[in-house]
């Protein structure tokens, strides 16, 4: 039987093979350089011995700081990526690098943990379990002995189409990047590569700020977002949707918005889905300016920089919420920072870190279409009306006794303020009003904090004990609302078929289709899909991760067993999805669901994460392009867009029902 590597292998060569057939779309990563035989031999040799000294330390928590070079030679290797002769020199040191460092663990030393200047360092992803890298700069006055907390900036780097693991670890390794503020300790997150920090990428920024809070003592009232071209495209996301977390965020160019960015309209040959426009709303920063309300912002822009509409765009929507935008303008400056414009960044950017962030405020504006982004520093929006379209809630402590929220499109909320947060009276149950209505809510408790949830029958608003109804169904609720790209942000399994297709005909579209989503996995996403056999899924796999099902009734173990329970029916002769009946011999279902075994986890069936080849080309694109379901006719070839024609999709509705009708017209939804 292969081992899994070498089935990975097989499968990368198979969609290898299918992406050849994409003539017209460039490949994103390209393809690198020739590696003569005596560099080959000595990288492979370089690497079993890393891998051998790794292999020895299995249990130190520190083993990730190694493992970062081992990952990034061997990722340049298999799967050609050294993109000039000069990375394979590259690859070469780091792995020199690592085993230094796999020596030093091996004494019982790791004297990078508390050296200052340029530090690289990985965790381990609860994704695919895959190593990643981020780049530390630790201020010279840093000590892990001072009894002191230190300001965090993140720093979003631009688009580099070439940056792998060996580029992107070299250069940490040699350059402090554009900003050093004094007493500062600067992350450069790695972002799986290249996709403005959007899917897995916005993933890796989270666990790489867990895994520097576990190691370095850092103020959590004082973590600064900042970033360039892609970068300043990752802030404008990251700053939109989580807003109450960080002290402030400076963007710098970028975009914050899909269609005006990319002309959709004027020049994109392609023109977006209904479902596509409806998903535009998960990323684009225009859509949540409310937001803004909750966080400083200082944004940079050359003058004459293309991408200085990402600044303008978002001033007209920030203008439209009442906001004002402080706008630095780098004078005659094309894409890069004027040196005059720095230090007034800083200058405010220091200030504003100084007074640190404000975890309770009085006032809370935050507006949201997902429940995705459902937390706004004391405000969660538990329940939506409707996915997709705008929902906002507006809450004010009035007085020690009084909270006033107004809401549109939500049907249940939480406001939880942490001890010593709550400026409540603790002697009186909370008087809150909800668009006019007076609900009396918890009382405050003593060490000052206060939790109290609400939801909406018909018209009427109550206070309840818990935020999601005990009721046996199905409901959306955050982080199991779809669409089909959330299964990717947390565990997920490939579930691979052992059996005999129930239609012999779909079973090379099936095999095609599970050999691109590994392939494309690793290539934009930068990890090792893993990989089960249907019979290999038991109950720890059940309930830990979310599983990609491919294949049919007929292949697939674990399909077969929870198809009854599905929303669709699915036979050797017909596919029945939303009531409409399609030939299961020219058709095949795509969608996420609850997992009936574990509900609190997600099944997909027959997809990967959903933007392909075409979409690499530009990270605007790099957006979700099919909604909870589709049906896919696959008489039509999958290309750089689809996995062949999409004869129907949309949104399952709040409690994962199929919808009575849905517009499956192209249309525009400006």
């Amino acid at each position: 039987m292969l081992s899994t590597m070498k089935r990975i292998a097989v499968l990368f060569l198979f969609s290898a093979s299918l992406f050849a057939q994409l003539v017209d779309i460039r490949p994103v990563p390209p393809p690198g350089v020739a590696v003569s035989p005596e560099d080959k031999k000595d990288l492979e040799a370089g690497l079993k011995r890393l891998a051998q000294a790794i292999e020895k330390l299995q249990d130190n928590p520190l083993l990730p700081d190694v493992q970062i070079f081992h990952e990034a030679a061997r990722y340049a290797l298999t799967y050609n990526e050294f993109f000039k002769q000069e990375d394979i020199f590259k690859a070469k040191e780091l792995l020199r690098q690592g085993q230094i460092r796999a020596a030093q663990l091996e004494k019982g030393e790791a004297p990078w943990t508390t050296a200052t200047g340029l530090v690289v360092r990985g965790y381990i992803s609860k994704i695919d379990k895959s190593v990643q890298p981020y780049g530390l700069v630790v201020p010279p006055t840093y000590s892990p002995s001072l009894p002191h907390q230190w300001r965090l900036d993140a720093w979003f780097h631009g688009r580099g189409e070439t940056l792998s693991e060996v580029n992107f670890l070299t250069d940490r390794m040699r350059n402090p990047g554009e900003f050093t503020p004094p007493n500062t300790i600067v992350v450069h997150l790695y972002g799986r590569y290249c996709n403005a920090n959007r899917f897995a990428g916005e993933v890796d920024f989270f666990e790489a700020l867990d895994a520097i809070k576990r190691h370095y003592p850092i103020d959590e009232n004082r973590i600064l977002i900042r970033g360039f071209s892609m970068g300043g495209a990752a802030v404008w996301h990251i700053a939109a949707h989580h807003a109450g977390l960080f002290a402030a965020a400076a963007p710098g160019a970028g975009f914050s918005e899909t269609a005006d960015f990319l002309k959709i309209w004027d020049r994109e040959k392609i023109k977006p889905t209904w479902w596509e426009q409806k998903l535009w709303h998960l990323y684009d920063a225009t859509d949540d300016a409310a937001n803004f309300y909750n966080i400083p912002l200082v944004t940079y822009s050359g003058e004459i920089d293309g991408q200085k509409q990402a600044a303008d765009v978002m001033a007209k929507a920030l203008a439209a919420e009442g906001m004002q935008m402080t706008h630095i303008i780098g004078p005659n400056t094309p894409h890069r920072y004027h040196p005059d414009s720095k230090p007034i960044i800083n200058a405010k950017l220091d200030a504003i870190a100084a007074l640190g962030r404000d975890a309770y405020p009085r006032k809370i504006r935050f507006t949201t279409w997902s429940l995705a982004y459902n937390q706004m520093k004391w405000v969660t929006i538990d329940s939506l009306e409707q996915h997709w379209e705008r929902a906002s809630l507006d809450a004010e402590i009035i007085d020690d006794n009084n909270v006033n929220v107004k809401t549109s499109g939500v049907s249940a909320f939480t406001l939880d303020i942490g001890s010593g947060g709550s400026p409540l009276n603790i002697n009186h149950r909370a008087n809150v009003t909800i668009n006019g209505q007076k609900v009396a809510a918890t009382t405050p408790m003593t060490d000052h904090s206060w939790l109290a949830h609400f939801r909406k029958t018909g018209t009427q608003w109550a206070s309840v004990d818990k935020p999601v109804p005990a009721d046996g169904n199905l409901h959306k609720i955050h982080n199991l609302q779809g669409p089909i790209d959330d299964a990717f942000l947390d565990s997920f399994l490939v579930v691979r078929p052992t059996g005999a297709a129930m239609i012999p005909a779909v079973s090379e579209w099936l095999a095609k289709e599970q050999a691109h989503m590994i392939d494309a996995w690793r290539k934009q996403f930068r990890g090792d899909a893993q990989v089960r056999d249907d019979s290999q899924i038991g109950e720890a796999e059940i309930a830990n991760s979310n599983l990609v099902l491919f294949g049919d009734p007929g292949s697939n173990k674990v399909l077969a067993r929870i198809l009854g329970k599905l929303p669709l029916q699915w036979s050797k002769d017909s596919l029945v999805v939303a009531k409409k009946s399609y030939s299961s011999a020219t058709n095949i279902p795509v969608m996420i669901y609850p997992n009936p075994l574990n509900p609190k986890k997600y099944i997909v069936i027959n997809s990967g994460f959903t933007f392909r080849e075409y979409d690499y080309l530009n990270n605007a694109r790099q957006t979700p392009k099919l909604p909870d379901y589709a049906v896919v006719d696959i008489t039509t070839p999958a290309d750089g867009r689809f996995p062949g024609k999409i004869v129907d999709a949309g949104f399952f509705n709040e409690q994962w029902q199929f919808k009575p009708s849905q517009n499956t017209q192209h249309t525009r939804t400006d």
